[in-house]
């Protein structure tokens, strides 16, 4: 069978190649055409890539405004090539400004559309219920409570775990010793703090010089960016030359396998590092008028995954216009190694592992496609 995925970020790219991947072992006559990244070009070929996310990410009202031509193109150019491939479904990946009005076009075509990992409608922009009931023929979720609130909206959904435990078990298969890692990087021996900066330039902006000024406070353990590769070097080194802050790029999970604890901005990042067993806060700096405006615009009392499944703060959120630096540095000293916090949250993260589920998800949600669409 034919399968056309689209993925517009790196996360995307991620999870759609692992689920290219079970495609492929439970249909031997699978054939892909892709938006996504380089991860999904090793499972489907360079000749199966229209558009790569590098070109696709947009982020931000004012950011996207400056693009939208480029943006409306890029959607009739993905329409042509849907057209052209005659897929026998489309399979759309978050990334739901754009995925959206695919979904409408393709339901208009009769062509089949499913939603692997559904938009974070339950956050905000519910007003996109309304699309996914009306233009997706099956939805797929990847956190359990997700479940009971698209079954309240008319919409059952399917859930069969979470892609991200099948990465983190993936690097753990290949991990080498804490002692390869610190002299790989030029690092010490004293204890790590990760410093989970964000994925994009205007995350790092707002977030990297207060992690940078915590780590002043905690001359006896050094402190590691993880940066990605996407972004260049130089704006991270423009936050932490004449710091201590050691700087590694494209090995988070590595990083936090060999961490004490890890100072996180919202997002993926804050489900990856609970899952690992890392104790973790998260501190996002945003504006005033964000922090104004978050009761109205945002649907639920956390931004981070991992209070979100367990519907408790059991991660200390500080996400405001003027973060506190002693406050932060008191919290973190909480989750470090005899610190009054640590044992709790670890244990909160055995919790949430057991809520998300075991390995595998990938070609769990990959068989479910391919016998769906036999039927």
């Amino acid at each position: 069978m034919k399968y056309f995925i689209i993925a517009g970020e790196p996360s995307g790219d991620l999870h759609g190649s692992k689920l290219m991947q079970g495609i492929a072992s439970n249909d031997s006559n699978a054939q892909f055409r892709f938006c996504g990244g380089d991860k999904m070009v090793e499972i489907g070929g360079k000749e199966g890539l229209v558009k790569h996310y590098k070109e696709m990410s947009f982020f931000g009202f004012m950011q996207v405004l400056r693009n939208l031509k480029t943006i409306f193109s890029q959607i009739d150019e993905c329409k042509e090539s849907i057209e052209e491939f005659a897929p026998d479904v489309i399979i759309l990946i978050d990334y739901p400004s754009f995925n959206m009005r695919i979904a409408k076009w393709a339901k208009s075509k009769g062509i089949k559309v499913y939603y692997y990992i559904a938009p974070k409608v339950w956050a905000w922009k519910e007003w996109r219920v309304k699309g996914i009931k009306k233009y997706v023929d099956r939805l797929y979720t990847i956190f359990p409570f997700e479940t009971e609130y698209f079954r309240s909206k008319g919409i059952e959904p399917i859930f069969c775990g979470n892609p991200l435990v099948d990465d983190i078990a993936q690097m753990r298969s290949k991990l080498t010793s804490r002692e390869d890692f610190i002299t790989a990087n030029g690092l010490d021996s004293r204890p790590i703090v990760a410093l989970l900066a964000g994925s994009r330039i205007s995350e790092i902006r707002e977030n990297l010089p207060n992690m940078v000024a915590i780590s002043e406070r905690f001359s006896q353990y050094q402190f590691v960016v993880t940066a990605v590769p996407w972004i260049d070097k130089s704006l991270y080194d423009g936050y932490i030359a004449g710091s201590n802050v050691k700087y590694i790029c494209n090995q988070t999970q590595q990083t936090l396998a060999n961490a004490e604890a890890a100072i996180v901005t919202s997002g993926t990042a804050t489900l990856e590092t609970a899952l690992m067993g890392i104790p973790e806060m998260v501190m996002y700096h945003i504006p005033k008028l964000y922090e104004v405006l978050r009761p109205y615009v945002l649907k639920i009392p956390f931004v981070s995954l991992v209070n979100i499944n367990l519907g408790r703060e059991a991660v200390r959120e500080i996400v405001c216009d003027k973060i506190n630096i002693d406050q932060v540095s008191e919290e973190l000293r909480s989750i470090l190694k005899g610190g009054n916090k640590r044992e709790k949250m670890l244990a909160d993260f055995d919790q949430l592992k057991a809520l998300i589920g075991d390995n595998g998800a990938s070609n769990r949600f990959a068989n479910d496609i391919v016998n769906s669409l036999k039927k």
